[in-house]
């Protein structure tokens, strides 16, 4: 689909509109937002998405409109499993409560520019080298495999080069300072210096680290579809709504017991077909002659429909698998500690008796 530059246009000023009302709204006060408030714009989102569908099938046609749907559905999906490792960097960094709705927010805002330009890089290369498609096939089949084989595995959040390089040119507040990126305060020698707060640092560390969810996530719906606009949407309304749904699934994550598993059938059949438009393409001369090779190909209808059931068969498995056969508690030597966090997100510490259990 060809997409003039005043749609592109459009589009952006019309995406950042709607975070500039959502910002407005929900990120005037620092507040907990709770699971009702979540659901609401979840909802918003969705609502917003669907809508988008239908204006492209009625401009468009249908290819492109299920195209759009195929891609939002699966990186929506892919994009959940980004918030396990959230948790972990907003534990990590200890952020307040009523701030992390804030963080989200700038986090993926940074995430969204990122994207872009990996998703401009990644259409000139298909364009140019259409053999990439064996490349990013294989790579996705193996992301697929890495998946599956460490689901359930606890994580431990690492800061990366560029939170070391922050740390190293300019110097880090110990506390928040409300909802402040940078403060000036006076070092130990008296001199007032600019400083950062950690508010700036778990910023960067969501933008950063959901760029690392990207290099899977992009393989993969440029396997649906090839058109950067249909690529670059799905991808916008996908993260907008993430950070609500952060909100709204809360401590419902860790019940997802085999969320990885769906997800790594989602990339390992998104695999598979790369890789069979590559030979139904093939321009490698050292297969057979340069010439294409007469295999199947998986229409985008079929892989909707293989990307809902997967994640319908995931989530009522889950269900089924938490609510019926939950795991037998493990006897422990003593009681401890454990953070418990209600609808709003607050939390408390107190002591669990002998003995807990675990979703695997």
């Amino acid at each position: 689909m060809s997409v003039p530059f005043w749609v592109w246009a459009l589009t952006i000023v019309g995406l950042l509109a709607v975070l500039a009302l959502d910002l407005a709204i929900v990120g005037r006060r620092p507040h907990a937002v709770g699971v009702r408030e979540a659901g609401r714009w979840v909802a918003v989102y969705v609502g917003l998405a669907v809508l988008f569908a239908v204006g492209l099938f009625l401009l468009a046609g249908q290819d492109v409109a299920t195209a759009f749907v195929a891609g939002y559905v699966t990186e929506y999906s892919l994009s959940v499993d980004n918030l396990f490792v959230f948790l972990l960097i907003m534990s990590a960094f200890a952020v307040p409560t009523v701030l992390q709705h804030r963080v989200l927010l700038f986090g993926i805002l940074i995430a969204l520019v990122l994207r872009g330009a990996f998703i401009l890089a990644g259409a000139a290369v298909i364009a140019r080298f259409s053999w990439v498609f064996y490349l990013f096939g294989a790579f996705l089949v193996i992301t697929a495999i890495k998946v599956v084989t460490s689901g359930g595995e606890d994580e431990e959040f690492r800061e990366n080069a560029v939170l070391r390089l922050v740390r190293r040119v300019l110097p880090v507040t110990d506390d928040y300072v409300g909802a402040r990126s940078f403060v000036r305060r006076a070092d130990v020698r008296g001199r007032v210096r600019l400083m950062v707060t950690p508010m700036l640092m778990v910023m960067i560390a969501i933008g950063m680290t959901d760029l690392l969810f990207a290099l899977d996530s992009i393989p993969a719906i440029f396997g649906l579809t090839r058109d950067p606009y249909i690529v670059f949407t799905a991808n916008v309304f996908a993260l907008m709504g993430l950070r609500q749904l952060y909100f709204l699934l809360g401590g419902l994550l860790a019940k997802l017991v085999y969320l990885s598993y769906g997800l790594g059938v989602i990339l390992a059949f998104i695999g598979v077909k790369l890789v069979l438009e590559a030979l139904h393409t093939n321009t490698l001369p050292f297969l057979n002659g340069g010439e294409p090779l007469d295999v199947p190909v998986i229409g985008i209808e079929v892989s909707l429909a293989v990307i809902v059931g997967v994640l319908l068969i995931t989530t009522v498995a889950s269900v089924v698998k938490v609510r019926w056969f939950p795991e037998r508690p493990e006897a422990s030597d003593g009681p401890s500690d454990v953070r418990r966090t209600d609808d709003d997100g607050h939390t408390d510490a107190t002591p669990e008796p002998t003995g807990s259990s675990r979703p695997s």
